[in-house]
């Protein structure tokens, strides 16, 4: 056993939290339906290869990639996810989308704010 096995619980560093948003239960609650299973698969894999190697970076990467991904879907909802999912997917496949060009984006943003 090491020297940390035998320290008492209160020379211990505290264990930190989980933000209430950054938790399995949470991330998954936040996430489209299309997305929960691939959640689940990937937070499965990674708690299996923690337990074989008892290393939970794996499980933390997972958390932290699907929150980022749940978040964006509760701040532009569920229905602008899709679209962008879908708007993805085609030019994955190669398909030509119409496109907003940065200057014009930026222009129209500058212009909401007042500049």
């Amino acid at each position: 056993m090491t020297a940390a096995a035998f320290r008492p619980e209160s020379e211990l560093p505290p264990i930190p939290a989980l933000p209430p948003d950054a938790t399995p239960q949470a991330i998954r609650a936040a996430l489209i339906g299309e997305e929960r299973a691939e959640f689940e698969r990937d937070y499965r894999a990674a708690l299996a290869e923690a337990a074989r190697t008892l290393e939970l970076t794996g499980v933390l990467d997972v958390l932290r990639n699907w929150r980022h991904v749940a978040w964006s879907t509760q701040r532009h909802g569920a229905d602008t996810h899709r679209r962008m999912l879908d708007a993805a997917g085609r030019l994955m496949a190669g398909e030509d989308l119409p496109i907003v060009p940065g200057h014009v984006v930026k222009a129209e943003i500058n212009s909401r704010l007042g500049y």
